[in-house]
């Protein structure tokens, strides 16, 4: 990343941005939290063991020193022994281990919460970069770490040798010493020695964790662009938005057109508006419109209504109140049920009609009320 660009990041990031980076398993670490956690859980564990580690200890050692008669003349049973020495002294310190890999968890965990990305397995060439490595090497980030890396020897060397002057007179009584006392001083040395690196362990996390936390913040700051280009991805692309509204109409359209031979009446206006309506008695409580349109699309659906032999009657104020109250695969409302029963039973009535019974039956005005008072745009069409 070039001086520019870290100019230019001058906005806080965005909660999108701070949840990409978790995901990507980019998040917070300090390194002082992490040893103090281990070496603290460790301390701990030592605390609450130490008088049964070293009472083992020291019968180990006493068992090891042992002469083992056995053992001469018969080199092929000293592996064997050997591993059985070996384990004797591992399962008293097993609770050391397990303390120091819970500690492994616990300082992530305060950080930002366990995370598991495997996006942070995933190979990553630029990483093998020169110019990259130099950066590492050589930037900001690397002279923080030198001063850190400093004040960490200076801080817990000091310490340490502070609390080891201290115990040099009880270390150098510990030859004179039984072999049991000698063991138990030596584990509160040791434990008094591990006490003190972990406060002054403990003090470099407290100032390490802030600087980390806002480190990682400040290399995930946005450009103003950046803001912009995420707000514009989240709210959804206009041009985008636009094709998939103009799909839809599509394919609500066709599916509209599909619907209209199967249609019963399709009422007109007679030529900017169609309405096509289906009713099966039984099935349905009331007509259901399947297609409506004006104009061009009105022509289509009339269009297709001839081909397919479906009745057209021309009914304006009707027309008009049904294609502004009802939607498509919708009944119609219950103030128009007595307009299209009229049309209903003309169409029952051109059904039964032959020329041998007379003239053939002719709608009379449809009467929709206050429903089919034509809007301004019904009155120009």
């Amino acid at each position: 990343m070039s001086e520019t660009d870290n100019e230019d990041r001058t906005e806080a990031p965005s909660e999108k941005r701070l949840r990409d980076a978790r995901e990507r398993g980019d998040v917070p670490r300090s390194k002082e939290l992490a040893n103090v956690a281990v070496l603290g859980c460790a301390t701990l564990a030592l605390k609450a063991t130490g008088p049964h580690i070293g009472a083992v200890s020291r019968d180990w050692m006493r068992d090891a020193l042992r002469f083992e008669p056995g053992m001469v003349g018969h080199a092929d049973r000293f592996p064997a022994y050997a591993a059985k020495t070996a384990g004797a002294l591992v399962l008293p310190v097993l609770p050391l281990l397990l303390a120091a890999v819970a500690g492994c968890f616990i300082a992530p965990a305060l950080m930002s919460g366990l995370r598991f990305s495997g996006t942070a397995f995933k190979a990553d060439l630029t990483r093998l970069s020169p110019m990259a490595g130099l950066n590492r090497m050589y930037g900001k980030e690397s002279f923080a770490e030198l001063g850190r890396s400093l004040l960490r020897l200076l801080l817990i060397g000091g310490i340490a040798a502070a609390v080891i002057k201290g115990s040099m007179g009880r270390l150098m009584d510990m030859p004179s010493q039984s072999l049991e006392m000698a063991v138990a001083n030596g584990v509160d040395t040791v434990l008094g020695v591990f006490l003190a690196l972990v406060l002054a362990m403990g003090l470099l996390a407290a100032i390490d964790v802030p600087y980390q936390r806002f480190a990682w913040r400040a290399r995930l700051k946005m450009t103003k662009q950046e803001l912009r280009d995420e707000a514009k991805e989240s709210d959804g692309n206009p041009e985008v938005k636009a094709r998939m509204r103009h799909a839809a109409r599509e394919m609500a359209n066709r599916r509209m057109m599909d619907a209209v031979p199967t249609a019963d009446v399709v009422i007109t206006n007679p030529t900017h508006y169609a309405v096509a309506l289906k009713y099966e008695a039984g099935a349905m409580r009331a007509p259901k419109v399947v297609a409506k349109g004006v104009d061009e699309m009105a022509l289509r659906i009339r269009e297709l209504a001839g081909q397919n032999k479906v009745t057209l009657v021309e009914a304006p104020p009707l027309a008009r109140a049904l294609y502004r109250q009802c939607k498509v695969d919708e009944e119609i409302p219950v103030k128009l049920y007595a307009a299209v029963a009229q049309v209903l039973t003309y169409l029952f009535q051109l059904k039964k009609w032959h020329p041998s019974r007379g003239p053939m039956p002719q709608l009379v005005h449809v009467d929709v009320g206050a429903d089919g008072a034509p809007d301004p745009v019904g009155d120009e069409a």
